[in-house]
């Protein structure tokens, strides 16, 4: 097992690491693409500095250590709400304080009422007027 380690140079780095990146085209998520990045790098001060496969290893772990909070933490300020549509992806927020009509009258504690394009099953206490607000919780889309 030694003797592979001891194998280890640079080109097994830069191959690795173009590997991991690779696998984050088929499976998305960044996290690879970070881990593939701490290879290539430890493939490329393997070029100048010719350290042992300990020290390679070691390299590995601290660049891997360092790169995923570093891409948390350009995720995090990445994350700030959309200026031109602030409800982007946030569907339940965007329904809070509007009034919606009634396509059927709730009866037995069931109805159903139209949300922009669909029209939501609803339950809730008897209710025969044309609006309903935004409090009833929608059960499934009929």
């Amino acid at each position: 097992m030694t003797d592979m380690f001891r194998t280890l140079g640079t080109w097994n780095w830069l191959i690795f690491g173009f590997v991991l990146m690779a696998l984050e085209v088929m499976a998305p998520g960044v996290f690879l693409f970070w881990l593939g990045l701490a290879a290539l790098l430890v493939g490329l001060v393997s070029f100048v500095l010719h350290p042992s496969w300990q020290t390679q290893l070691l390299m590995f772990a601290v660049f891997a250590l360092v790169a995923v909070p570093l891409w948390r933490r350009l995720a995090r300020s990445q994350r700030e709400a959309s200026q031109s549509n602030p409800y982007l992806n946030k569907r339940a927020a965007a329904l809070v304080g509007r009034v919606f009509t009634l396509e059927k009258p709730i009866v037995d504690g069931i109805g159903t009422v139209r949300v922009d394009d669909t029209i939501w099953r609803i339950a809730g206490p008897i209710r025969r007027q044309a609006t309903a607000s935004a409090s009833c919780r929608p059960t499934a889309p009929t």
